[in-house]
């Protein structure tokens, strides 16, 4: 089979990474983003087990390692500032990861990378985007969001949570497969505060009363990221969500006024914000994650939800396989029906991964049935973390995140992805 021309919606981390293989592949790539330049914007994030791996299989690490964010570690504090537990960051390059990884990094500087890697190989469109699609024989015809239309041999959405390619591609008589985890809300942003000194670069949990939880991430000598997590039948958070961000950051400071802590100063600066970012925690399920010629990646077909930990390395892991696949059943010649086979055998290899991930997330998981929400029962759960943590207990690796997939990932021949 010829070099295939495949269109990717969305240019953020699986995006970019399923065009870093498939560029090297030889296809014909395309990406459109409805952002006017790279967004390489966003909070902290990292990569975990399969995605360290894959890093490496990338040829990436050393760039990455040179963006790093410095972050040492988790802290748990009390109301009044008191540290309680400390969990480091895992730098033995041994075993789980932690809550802070070996490999954290802030979004944009990822997507940065990743993009840089692959500008030379592959088209970025910018400022556009999908408008709608029409599967036809063996490819499909895209009318773009700038009146243009083409044809391609795949069409592949990464346009994360809520795509809209997602949505087209199951029509409207079909659930759109996200799935929210109750009344679970995080809003997120960031603050100028310089640095203290003796502060150090940790990330600053503090576990309030009502189902509220304020975490702290500083990132620069200058700047620090903030992230509001609440759990709420708030029908003003629900509703807000559709009306604008100052109708959210509104919604927010209702559910954490009185939460305790620096939450005063917090709210205060939330309302300033200038990036100010409200989710609707959840996740993405779907019986079946390609249809004909299109097919989705990342946060579009398996989106983990943020409670998992997983998120990026779920999205380099399962463009790993996506382009691996293609490599591996569209290369020969008289191959007509490869690409559904690769589709097929993409489904195959990464649904166990992603199965695992995201065992036991949902709206009404145990979690939720003994989470404390009364000071008696924080101060309870302060304690234990704190005994856990003197143990030097790994209990956010081992019981919380879900970093410990029991699946091999695959190497891939065709795209040089053998390890040494």
């Amino acid at each position: 089979m010829a070099p295939m021309r495949i269109l990717i919606s969305g240019g953020g981390i699986a995006g970019t990474s399923l065009a870093f293989w498939l560029s090297k592949l030889g296809h014909d790539m395309t990406v459109v983003e409805w952002f006017p330049t790279l967004r390489a914007t966003g909070l902290q994030l990292d990569l975990r087990g399969h995605g360290i791996e894959v890093l490496k299989r990338m040829g990436l690490e050393q760039a990455f390692r040179a963006k790093s964010a410095p972050e040492q570690g988790l802290q748990i504090v009390d109301s009044s500032g008191r540290r309680r537990a400390y969990f480091p960051a895992n730098t033995s390059g041994k075993g789980l990861q932690s809550f802070t990884t070996e490999y954290e990094i802030m979004r944009g500087d990822l997507c940065r990378i990743i993009y840089d890697a692959t500008k030379n190989r592959a088209k970025y469109v910018f400022g556009t985007s999908v408008e709608k699609f029409e599967q036809m024989g063996d490819g499909v015809e895209v009318l773009f969001s700038n009146g243009k239309t083409d044809t391609f041999d795949l069409l592949v959405g990464a346009d994360g949570q809520g795509s809209r390619t997602r949505k087209m591609m199951l029509g409207a008589k079909q659930a759109d497969g996200f799935e929210p985890l109750g009344g679970s809300y995080a809003g997120y942003f960031t603050v100028s505060k310089p640095i203290q000194e003796g502060e150090g670069y940790n990330a600053t949990a503090y576990i309030s009363t009502k189902n509220r939880t304020i975490m702290t991430r500083r990132y620069s000598p200058d700047q620090t990221q903030i992230y509001l997590m609440c759990r709420t039948d708030s029908e003003e958070i629900k509703n807000a969500r559709r009306e604008g961000v100052e109708k959210q950051k509104e919604a927010i400071a209702k559910v954490f006024d009185g939460a305790g802590w620096e939450t005063k100063d917090i709210l205060e600066r939330m309302m300033k914000s200038t990036d100010f970012y409200c989710e609707h925690i959840g996740l993405v399920k779907m019986n079946g994650w390609s249809k004909g010629s299109v097919t989705l990646v990342g946060d579009a077909a398996y989106c983990p939800s943020v409670m998992t930990g997983m998120g990026t390395t779920s999205a380099v892991v399962g463009a790993y396989v996506l382009a691996g696949e293609i490599g591996k059943h569209c290369g020969d010649k008289d191959s007509k029906d490869g690409l559904g086979k690769a589709l097929s055998a993409y489904e195959q290899k990464f649904r166990p991964f992603m199965d695992q991930v995201q065992h036991g997330i949902s709206g009404d998981a145990f979690i939720w049935k003994i989470w404390p929400t009364t000071p008696f029962g924080i101060g309870i759960l302060n304690f234990f973390l704190g005994l856990v943590s003197l143990l030097r207990l790994n209990v956010l690796g081992e019981w919380l995140l879900k970093e410990n997939v029991k699946w091999e990932l695959p190497e891939y021949e065709e795209m040089g992805s053998m390890r040494p």
